[in-house]
């Protein structure tokens, strides 16, 4: 059995004072013994929270990193920072990165390649816009983005992450992929992961769900037998986040 995991992508929310705040709020309401806890957190909050965190079952994630070790990169942050801050996953590729700041697929390829050079755990989103799902073509681009990100990544370098299916036209609007819908989506990363690798590589790798989840759909999302999770927006700046990691 695939362990559950929720990640929190706080986006660009919470001041460092703020985020420590939160994590008081939140130390009692997400214990779980059984679901992967992470708060993927904005850079300047990471150190405060790694240690706000501390001795509870909480790990920290990055919203983003640079590909590059060091050089005149200005603004990125390295793997290497991250690991050195504490820091043991990271969100690559997720669709504002992809729309807002232009990442392609080559670039996020370098960036896969080098969180686990550097002992990082990927979360790989992928997802469709809402016209592509009009069109008919989400698998062919979701197919896409997963053999164009994860080229030249070994078997079990993939056993190890989290892939993380975001339909676009579900992100921050309210609107939810229906259960059936999602499933499905799910469903077919970890067929494309078979054809890519093998059976036993897409039955290991883990494919959250992320999307307006929160305390109401959460259980039923989970129930999947391909949805191993959630990344979750907005929910997991409120109490309610403890809700779903206990769903």
């Amino acid at each position: 059995m695939r362990r559950k995991i929720v990640a929190g992508n706080w986006k660009m929310n919470k001041t460092p004072s703020e985020a420590v705040a939160l994590c008081n709020e939140l130390k009692e309401l997400v214990k779980s013994d059984s679901v992967d806890v992470v708060y993927c957190v904005p850079a300047i909050d990471i150190v405060p929270v790694v240690e706000a965190v501390k001795g509870t079952n909480v790990e920290v994630g990055a919203e983003n990193m640079y590909f590059e070790d060091k050089g005149a990169y200005t603004g990125e942050i390295s793997a290497e920072m991250l690991v050195d801050a504490g820091v043991k996953y990271v969100i690559i590729g997720h669709s504002e990165r992809r729309d807002y700041f232009k990442e392609d697929d080559e670039l996020l390829n370098k960036k896969v390649k080098k969180a686990f050079e550097a002992g990082l755990t990927p979360i790989l989103c992928c997802g469709e816009s809402l016209k592509q799902r009009e069109m008919g073509v989400t698998m062919d681009f979701i197919r896409f983005q997963i053999k164009s990100d994860l080229d030249g990544v070994a078997a079990d370098q993939v056993k190890d992450m989290v892939i993380a299916y975001e339909p676009i036209w579900a992100i921050g609007t309210g609107m939810t992929a229906t259960t059936e819908q999602a499933e499905e989506v799910c469903k077919g990363i970890r067929d494309c992961i078979a054809e890519m690798y093998d059976e036993a590589t897409a039955e290991a790798v883990r494919i959250q769900y992320g999307g307006s989840v929160n305390a109401g759909n959460a259980a039923e999302l989970f129930a999947q037998p391909d949805i191993d999770g959630g990344l979750v927006g907005g929910a997991s700046l409120k109490a309610d986040f403890g809700k779903i990691v206990n769903y």
